[in-house]
């Protein structure tokens, strides 16, 4: 697929409980569209670094991603309302257009999913899960999200983000007089 490049940039900022499947997701978005995307937990596992560290470097990259104008993914620190506005104004004021994709799942196969072993990255602890869970505050319907499933397939996912995306381009207008009908009529579904 070619790299993701509406007219206006867009962040996509992942949310949801641990093992929810936000990674999931996003990397394979990431990886069909080749955008940038950035995540704290990729920065612990490759560079070996603490989680605080993490955060820091992400920050550091998220700056400088935002200097692109391409479509970027970002699965930081979103738990809280507080931090989702630091996200969207940070984003805002770059000239970016938000769009928070909230992955639900329900709480018992997410933490079934955050505490086993995993190919890529490290199992959280029952109590860790716990206590993510508590901090957890859900969108709020005025930071408009858009809610996918963690349980349903990529292809499905993905159509509901790009639904949006897609709705969120300007109309272009007519220039020249249209070509007549031919007969022939494509569905785009």
């Amino acid at each position: 697929m070619k790299p993701l490049t509406p007219t206006t940039p867009h962040v996509i900022i992942m949310v949801g409980i641990p093992g929810a499947g936000k990674t999931t997701f996003a990397a394979h978005f990431a990886k069909t569209f080749h955008a940038p995307y950035i995540n704290p937990t990729d920065i612990i596992t490759d560079a070996n670094i603490s989680p605080e560290s993490a955060i820091k470097v992400t920050d550091i990259l998220f700056t400088e991603l935002l200097k692109t104008n391409r479509t970027l993914i970002y699965e930081g620190p979103t738990n809280t309302k507080l931090q989702r506005l630091a996200i969207l104004k940070k984003v805002t004021h770059a000239g970016y257009k938000p769009l928070l994709v909230w992955v639900q799942t329900e709480s018992i196969e997410a933490k079934r999913r955050a505490t086993k072993q995993q190919q890529t990255g490290r199992p959280i602890s029952p109590a860790t899960f716990d206590a993510a869970i508590k901090r957890f505050q859900p969108p709020l319907a005025v930071e408009k999200p858009i809610v996918i499933s963690g349980k349903h397939t990529y292809a499905t996912q993905v159509k509901s983000v790009l639904k949006h995306l897609a709705g969120a381009r300007p109309e272009v207008p007519i220039t020249e007089s249209p070509r007549p009908h031919t007969g022939r009529s494509i569905t785009i579904r």
